[in-house]
């Protein structure tokens, strides 16, 4: 069974930084993904990275969150810079196995305050 332990979040300034890791029992195959939900909100994808690198992020972090992944460390991280009160939400890392099986891991909080 895969299974995904994210860390990182916590309370932060608005302006600041923190940098979020999802560490991946089974490796960091296939499409690598960070979500997000807000209170109220639907799940959102923030960034994903596949395989080759290819990158995608959502217009709204765009030049301020950047995803990476390593994995002689079967890692995806997130590093979040300049972040805004509107970024507050749970952080999920997903895998998309190249079979096409889905996991999630449990989730991080992510606090900005202004």
């Amino acid at each position: 069974q895969v299974q995904l332990v994210e860390s990182g979040g916590g309370l932060v300034q608005a302006g600041g930084s923190l940098r979020l890791s999802c560490s991946a029992s089974g490796g960091i195959t296939g499409v690598m993904a960070w979500y997000r939900q807000a209170p109220g909100k639907q799940r959102e994808l923030v960034a994903a990275i596949a395989n080759g690198g290819t990158l995608n992020y959502v217009d709204s972090v765009k030049g301020r969150f950047a995803i990476s992944r390593d994995s002689a460390k079967n890692t995806v991280y997130l590093q979040m810079n300049n972040l805004k009160p509107g970024d507050t939400a749970v952080y999920y890392c997903k895998q998309t196995t190249p079979w096409g099986a889905g996991y999630w891991g449990q989730g991080t909080q992510v606090t900005v305050s202004s």
